[in-house]
């Protein structure tokens, strides 16, 4: 777990625990205050990736490619994961650490209806990102593993 991650699961303990001593009247502004944080790192980490990928063209039109030319094969990641793999593992495991309080926040507030909703919201992010890595392969389905 890096740094920011470990930043994160600390801010969220505290905002269960400051959930719990003032009650719930203060629920929504909580929640919104520690999402607001999950926003924040999540924007510094897509800054970082456009950065990065600005200064891999940078550097490929310095050396005289073209900054449109056919991407070389990457080599696997040193997790021994394929490409995309660790990504989308990443988003389910995360979507099932975080589902766990916001199921909770749903039940509280709405019921079997809003647990259905929140649910149904965890679902929705994780098949688009499943779609996403599908039809970004140009509609050739392999196998991960290959």
């Amino acid at each position: 777990m890096s740094g920011a991650d470990h930043e994160l699961r600390k801010e969220l303990d505290a905002t269960l625990q400051t959930r719990r001593e003032l009650g719930p009247e203060y629920e929504s502004e909580l929640l919104d205050s520690f999402l607001e944080k999950v926003e924040q790192r999540l924007d510094t980490v897509v800054d970082k990736r456009v950065r990065r990928r600005m200064a891999e063209e940078q550097m490929v039109a310095a050396r005289g490619g073209s900054v449109g030319t056919a991407p070389q094969p990457q080599p696997r990641p040193a997790s021994g994961l394929p490409d995309g793999l660790g990504a989308r593992l990443g988003l389910a495991v995360a979507s099932l650490v975080l589902a766990i309080p916001l199921s909770a926040i749903a039940v509280a507030n709405a019921g079997l209806t809003g647990l259905v909703t929140c649910w149904a919201g965890i679902v929705a992010v994780n098949g688009l990102q499943a779609s996403r890595s599908w039809f970004s392969r140009g509609g050739t389905r392999t196998s991960d593993f290959d």
